[in-house]
């Protein structure tokens, strides 16, 4: 059979490119499918959205090539301070702060706004000749074989590889042809996206105040700008998002406090249902789920960008591994390798976002009580914060090579 590809690849967003790099890195070749059109990828207008990589993601992200276009426009998150309250009361006086100079590795992470991410994607891999980029297509069949792998797109024409990868999201039509039945639940909540500019330094000091309601993330931008994600009851984040810009802002400050002076928003404003939902299998005959596609969970601790880089960074080690083992990579064998790595790491991250979400999402004042003395214990101990301050940098677990800063 004629291969057009190694890899097919079903989406466009971050990890879809992100694995055809770190892929073609082990000579292996990729088609990634995008439904977007070129000209809206390239847009390079300021929307509001960005995303936390931890420093394992950014050392995967140096080691594809790709971290000298985005170094001057990532902002280092050099602190974390966590807190517990109601919206206008202030934050109760137990509290969690993690400092990355307590760690010898440099950062925990870095905020990254979505345009940059999504250029610098784009121009890596067109100057790559193992990848090839098909924009505005959309997959509607797909068909393995013990031989090979095949999709057809919208248009008709169909493309032919050796292992199929779901990288299209969280209602993956990838794991739905494969007849991968998924596990889940909504937590009732919407987040609330956007960017806000305002008139004090914030020092690349990240927030997460846990009110009631749900969370809201305060993560530093460059200059004088942050990420906003809020996290609020279905009801009521209607409601918000529904405000005109200036009564949004009156919403928001309450909880946003005025430590960091007046604030504007910048860029647009975005709602995201927030659920959990898991791949009951990441594998299938020569088709491998990574990204929101094998697992989303909640963005309490805005991991999940980050465990789909560490999918990315698995599977790719592992077929690359096979391949020199002169193995076929889409063998069931060489796959499992690939499920048996993160299936146990994305359970533990599934677990942990939805316990934080439970115990800190209510007023419950026995549960109040408990986790307050719970995260000034954490606080008062280095050990304790040092754990903390590892997993948020992604530096636990079973780390693959190209986030250790090792080529494979």
């Amino acid at each position: 059979m004629k291969l057009d590809s190694d890899l097919i690849i079903v989406g466009g967003g971050l990890n879809g490119p992100a694995l055809a790099l770190a892929a073609a890195q082990g000579g292996l070749s990729s088609t990634v499918i995008d439904a977007l059109a070129l000209d809206t990828r390239k847009d390079p207008k300021f929307d509001g959205r960005s995303y936390a990589l931890a420093l394992a993601s950014q050392r995967l992200l140096s080691a594809i090539g790709l971290w000298d276009g985005l170094a001057g426009d990532a902002q280092p998150m050099l602190e974390i301070k966590v807190t517990d309250g109601r919206a206008g009361e202030g934050p109760s006086p137990f509290f969690m702060h993690f400092d990355h100079a307590e760690i010898e590795e440099g950062p925990m992470g870095y905020l990254v706004e979505d345009r940059y991410l999504r250029h610098v994607f784009l121009d890596t891999m067109d100057a790559n000749p193992l990848i090839t980029l098909r924009h505005n297509e959309t997959v509607v069949a797909q068909s393995t074989s013990p031989l090979g792998a095949a999709v057809t797109l919208a248009s008709g024409e169909v493309l032919r590889g050796r292992v199929i990868i779901g990288s299209d999201g969280r209602r993956s039509g990838t794991a739905e042809r494969a007849k991968i039945k998924r596990t889940g639940w909504g937590y009732g909540q919407t987040a609330l996206v956007c960017a806000i500019v305002h008139e004090k330094p914030h020092n690349g000091i990240a927030h997460q105040f846990f009110m009631p309601s749900g969370p809201l993330a305060i993560l530093p931008l460059t200059g004088n700008r942050s990420s906003i994600v809020w996290s609020e009851t279905e009801v009521k984040a209607k409601r918000l998002h529904a405000l005109p810009d200036a009564k949004y802002l009156d919403a928001l400050r309450p909880a946003f406090g005025d430590f960091l002076g007046g604030i504007k928003l910048a860029g647009q404003r975005f709602t995201y249902p927030l659920n959990l939902t898991i791949a009951n299998n990441f594998i299938a005959e020569r088709l491998a789920l990574i990204g929101d596609a094998a697992h989303g969970v909640h963005p309490i601790a805005g991991q999940g960008l980050n465990a789909g880089l560490r999918d990315v960074a698995a599977l790719v080690e592992v077929m690359t591994l096979a391949q020199r083992r002169g193995e076929d990579i889409g063998s069931p064998l060489v796959l499992e390798r690939y499920q048996q790595w993160r299936r146990f790491d994305t359970a533990t991250l599934a677990i942990a976002t939805d316990t934080f979400n439970r115990l800190f999402s209510n007023d419950n004042p026995i549960l109040r009580m408990g986790r307050d003395l719970g995260m000034g214990l954490v606080n008062s101990v280095p050990s304790l914060r040092r754990t903390f301050i590892r997993e948020a940098a992604g530096l636990t677990g079973d780390l693959p090579k190209l986030m250790t800063g090792r080529q494979l």
